[in-house]
């Protein structure tokens, strides 16, 4: 059904049940979508400014049967060539997760293999602890992620394809610190999540459970140098570097096979 907007020019659409294929594909800017309940693959394929909220049905959380770390909301290779525009899923993703994202901004709670493959641009967040498999940030060469992590150091290392990418500790008081306060704070607003609203109830604390995912190639320091974007997306100020001829492709075309490292234990 349609909804009230602040904005003249705004659509807003709820819906309920299961989407199909592509739920959101190429929604602009002006456009929200909000689904409660799952969605195949494809969600927000080529998003260019638009935002999507998907949930899962209030009864299954009230009754303990959804468990947001381990259930999954949405399919595989989501925002395959987002260019704009924001995600927010308060469930698991599934494989190849933000897959060529070159600028959109994603919250989930927990994603398959293959997390941020080949992304050259925008913001990743997952939110549940070691939630998220093998290969994360192959061929990866822009952006940033940001993984809730614990204890579990030596299993992160083991995830990471550290050819592509490196990590680092994240700062509270830092301008990248205050990029994910925000991000998770609009993740709860937008789906209610739990996980999101009990990271924010002691915010100081749970900021020093997330590591920041880089390509080895970002500078660090442009990282922390961060300017408001479309009123609402954080991202660097220095351009990223642009993706090669080899890893370039329009969103009608298959996603390229995973990026494979050269030594990985599980």
């Amino acid at each position: 059904d349609a909804a009230d907007d602040d904005d003249d020019d705004a659509i807003s659409l709820r819906y309920r049940g299961s989407a199909g294929q592509s739920f959101g594909a190429f929604a602009c800017r002006g456009v929200r979508l909000e689904l409660e309940g799952d969605a195949n693959d494809y969600v927000g394929k080529g998003l260019s400014g638009g935002e999507l909220a998907i949930r899962p049905p209030r009864d299954t959380v009230a009754n303990g049967v959804f468990r947001a770390s381990a259930s999954v909301i949405v399919g595989n290779t989501c925002l395959y060539g987002a260019t704009a525009g924001r995600l927010f899923a308060a469930g698991r993703a599934g494989d190849r997760f933000a897959v060529r994202n070159s600028g959109a901004v994603a919250v989930v709670e927990g994603a398959g293999d293959n997390l941020c493959e080949y992304m050259t641009g925008g913001v990743v967040v997952v939110l549940s602890a070691g939630a998220f498999g093998v290969n994360v940030g192959a061929g990866m060469s822009g952006g940033v992620a940001y993984l809730v992590v614990d204890a579990e150091a030596d299993l992160l290392a083991a995830k990471l394809n550290a050819d592509v990418v490196a990590r680092r500790v994240v700062d509270a008081a830092s301008p990248a610190g205050m990029q994910l306060e925000r991000l998770v704070r609009d993740h709860r607003d937008a789906t209610g999540s739990a996980a999101a609203a009990a990271l924010l109830d002691d915010w100081p604390t749970a900021a020093t459970r997330f590591v920041q995912i880089l390509p080895v190639c970002t500078d660090p320091a442009t990282v922390d140098a961060v300017d408001v974007v479309d009123d609402h997306v954080l991202a660097p100020v220095t351009p990223t570097p642009a993706p090669s001829r080899a890893s370039s492709s329009s969103s009608d075309a298959a996603p390229p096979p995973p990026h494979k490292p050269k030594t990985l234990a599980r």
